[in-house]
């Protein structure tokens, strides 16, 4: 979300000219890979709890909504911040679990009316991997995007791979009038290998603005898991940016 909430013009993509794309990187001794997309469903009678992973509703993986306004967690997964509160009031610039329309949109655009998670400037969220678990999959509806939105791995302590406001942004997939255009998709982090593997993930806020996200899903490995290409997936391309590589190549499209 921008602060200015400014007006994009940006057109309205549906589910059926979606690209659902995977875009590998590199650039350290880990690789993990990525597809964007807008989402799915998890009750097709629901279409108001915005965008949610095509796994939402398979054994193995787990989903955090936020809807119960409470921070989450279990004892596979633990959420912090970094200045150790939240809030769930109205809005007020605090990293914190809200509802309001900034709330990240649904698969055709829908407006989200159930709770989400917002990360504001200098109390970032962070998520661990419990009892010397790994992810090796996680995925998150994201908008509205906007500047300084920011998301990184890590694995044993050290940062691994980061995704930047720019290359989530130029992949997005949704454009929700709700927000003023700013664009909306559901992002897809997963390894290929046991090496891929991260135990910690970051989301945070550089500069003015919010990073909002919703219906955060995992899938925990013991280690030995490799994580399979989330179907359907074609692929996109490859480039360097930050360390990370995307090439810009012609979108193939699926129905």
């Amino acid at each position: 979300m921008l602060l200015t909430k400014k007006a994009l013009s940006l057109a309205l993509v549906s589910t059926a000219a979606t690209a659902i794309a995977s875009v590998s990187y590199a650039g350290s001794a880990q690789a993990l890979s990525m597809t964007y997309n807008s989402g799915a469903y998890r009750d097709a009678s629901i279409t108001n709890e915005g965008a949610f992973s095509t796994e939402v509703n398979k054994t193995g993986y787990e989903t955090f909504d936020f809807n119960n306004g409470a921070v989450p967690g279990n004892d596979k997964v633990k959420y912090s911040f970094s200045k150790g509160s939240y809030s769930t009031t109205a809005y007020s610039g605090q990293t914190g679990i809200y509802s309001d329309k900034w709330a990240p949109a649904g698969v055709n655009a829908e407006v989200n009316n159930s709770k989400y998670l917002a990360v504001f400037q200098g109390n970032n969220t962070i998520i661990e991997a419990l009892g010397g678990k790994v992810f090796n999959y996680f995925g998150f509806d994201a908008g509205a995007l906007s500047g300084g939105n920011t998301i990184e791995f890590f694995k044993g302590g050290s940062a691994v791979k980061k995704l930047t406001y720019e290359m989530m942004n130029s992949l997005a997939t949704v454009s929700a009038t709700q927000h003023g255009g700013q664009k909306n998709a559901f992002f897809e982090i997963f390894s290929t290998s046991e090496l891929d593997n991260f135990d910690k993930i970051v989301l945070s806020q550089v500069g003015g603005g919010g990073f909002e996200t919703d219906n955060h899903t995992f899938r925990i490995g013991k280690g030995a898991y490799s994580a399979s290409v989330p179907e359907p997936g074609v692929v996109f391309g490859l480039a360097t940016v930050s360390g990370m590589f995307i090439r810009s190549r012609k979108k193939q499209k699926t129905a």
